[in-house]
């Protein structure tokens, strides 16, 4: 069975280095730095690969780690946007049986994001990864709507991934403990996701589905907490007014990722509310790290060979157009 990971981070150090350079750093950069997740974050060749081929990968599709270039500003996220592109471009024709690549969109300039998406799909990637807000503007904002809407012409999905909450939010609700407490929680214990469900959420109580309905978006993490509140999330859409419950949205315009996250219970509740067709492998590399035994037993909590194909390459290969066995 073909395997293909679609949540596989990789980081430019132009990146890194402007990143350090603003006012006040995105405290996420730390995680990058710990142990070798630098070292791995940057290599895009051989050892990567060895680690695919020690977890039995065949395909990663490579996305810039965390904050992106959505915590620069406007003209800098723009410049380097378009470098990142052009350099997980590069990766992928080096190694075109092995990687594809998700682009990386000038956020913070609106004005300017329909228009990489549409160079970055002309290059060959196959979907876009964004946050859920850029300084002050969120995700639903009006000004995204063209993006949406060329990410929908474009058949290009969108992959929301977790950042972490603004300092006013931080302020309210993740100070007064110890710092590394105070960023584990703000961070990967819970306000990452609790941002990309919000995103997401938000996204679709915007109407943003109903006027783009051939949109899909994905989100990693088993969908960010999200599905395990669809039963008070649907209260929303009358209030909304959208043509559909939140939960049909989820099961029609969202894809899940597994992130590493192996657990059957995430398994088990994923199906309560959407279905094999809407579940998607992924390992959120370097900083989860399964190995070929972890990955076959979950795999093994699957019920058939097919929901096993499906999960495994064939939902990410018919979403992102990726063919496993051929460049």
């Amino acid at each position: 069975m073909p395997l293909i990971g679609i949540e596989e981070h990789w980081m430019l150090p132009e990146l890194t280095s402007a990143l350090k350079a603003v006012a006040h750093p995105d405290e996420s950069l730390f995680f990058n730095e710990r142990g070798d997740a630098g070292q791995r974050l940057e290599d895009l060749g051989a050892g990567r690969i060895a680690t695919m081929d020690a977890q039995g990968i065949d395909v990663a599709v490579l996305a810039l780690t965390p904050p992106g270039t959505q915590a620069l500003p406007p003209e800098d996220a723009v410049a380097l946007s378009r470098l990142a592109n052009d350099t997980a471009t590069e990766a992928v024709r080096t190694h075109p049986t092995r990687f594809r690549s998700l682009s990386t969109l000038p956020m913070p300039s609106p004005e300017h994001v329909p228009a990489e998406l549409e160079r970055a799909a002309a290059q060959g990637h196959v979907g876009t990864m964004v946050y859920g807000r850029s300084g002050d503007r969120f995700l639903d904002d009006p000004a995204y709507d063209d993006f949406f809407a060329a990410a929908a012409d474009l058949r290009q999905p969108v992959f929301i991934h977790p950042q972490i909450p603004s300092d006013a939010l931080r302020d309210a609700a993740y100070r007064e403990f110890d710092p590394m407490t105070g960023l584990g929680l703000a961070t990967f214990g819970w306000g990452w996701h609790i941002e990309a469900a919000t995103a997401a959420l938000r996204l679709i109580l915007r109407g943003t589905f109903d006027r783009h309905p051939e949109l899909q978006i994905v989100l990693g993490h088993w969908g960010e907490l999200l599905p395990f509140w669809l039963d008070r999330a649907d209260s929303l859409s009358r209030l909304a007014g959208l043509n559909r419950p939140v939960s049909d949205y989820i099961r029609t315009n969202v894809f899940l990722t597994t992130s590493g996250m192996l657990n059957p219970a995430l398994l088990h509740h994923a199906l309560t509310v959407t279905t094999t067709d809407r579940l998607i492998f992924s390992t959120d590399y370097p900083f989860q790290q399964p190995n070929r035994e972890d990955i076959a037993t979950f795999f093994g909590r699957l019920d058939t060979d097919t929901d096993r194909h499906k999960v495994g390459s064939a939902n990410a290969a018919a979403l992102f157009g990726i063919h496993p066995t051929t460049p």
